[in-house]
Parts: C-alpha cells; sequence; structure tokens
C-alpha cells in the first residue's frame, strides 16, 4: 500500500509560480515511478509530469514542457512538483500517483493523492 499526500494548492496570478510537493507513506518509495496528473473542469485527467523512481529520468506534456518541473527526494519520500509561468489554463485540481514507466510512457497504479486545487488568474 502506497499513502501519498499532497501539499495545499492555491490561488496565483498568472505569471505566477508554485510548488506542489507529495508524501508517500512507503518503505520502498524508490521502487516506484511517480506521476502528476490533472483534471480540468469538464475535461478527462491527463498526465503532466513523471519522474522515474531514481529521479533520473523526467517526462513532461507538451503543455508545460519548460515551465514545470519534476523533482524528488528519496530520502525524504516525497516528489515535487514545481510550476512556473502559471496560466489560467493550467487551473485544474492536480493529483500525485506512484507508479511505473515504460521507455517514455508512464503508467499509473491505483495510489493517489487527495488532490489539490490549482487556480491561475488572469
Amino acid at each position: 500500500q502506497v499513502q501519498l499526500v499532497e501539499s495545499e494548492g492555491g490561488l496565483v496570478q498568472a505569471g505566477g509560480s508554485l510548488r506542489l510537493s507529495c508524501a508517500a507513506s512507503v518503505h520502498t518509495f524508490s521502487r516506484y515511478a511517480m506521476g502528476w496528473f490533472r483534471r480540468a473542469p469538464g475535461k478527462d485527467p491527463d498526465v503532466v509530469a513523471a519522474i522515474s523512481g531514481s529521479g533520473g529520468s523526467t517526462y513532461y506534456a507538451d503543455s508545460v514542457k519548460g515551465r514545470f518541473t519534476t523533482s524528488r527526494d528519496n530520502a525524504k519520500n516525497t516528489v515535487y512538483l514545481q510550476m512556473n509561468s502559471l496560466k489560467p489554463e493550467d487551473t485544474a485540481v492536480y493529483y500525485c500517483n506512484a507508479g511505473r514507466i515504460f521507455g517514455s510512457h508512464y503508467s499509473p497504479y491505483d495510489y493517489w493523492g487527495q488532490g489539490t486545487q490549482v487556480t491561475v488568474s488572469l
């Protein structure tokens, strides 16, 4: 079992920055790749970033490439999502997930954080 607890999101103006964290309660955290998903109103959730268990490989959706950075600290069982140059279209509920990576494809396990709202205003 993997329990994931996300930090609070928030309201930020366009162009601003926000960092999310996700703490995992599991003894083998480094065995899991971690992904960040977001669900915008009326849309299906999409993966926006993923990171391998070692942290050596990262993947990003085209919509956030160059603006978002994911990282992890395996000693702290925590993964981060640094979001810069935020846009109104980044408004969504963000979820962290534990899963695995095949090639460049992230496959989620059914371990999810509780979700946190990020709202970007004009």
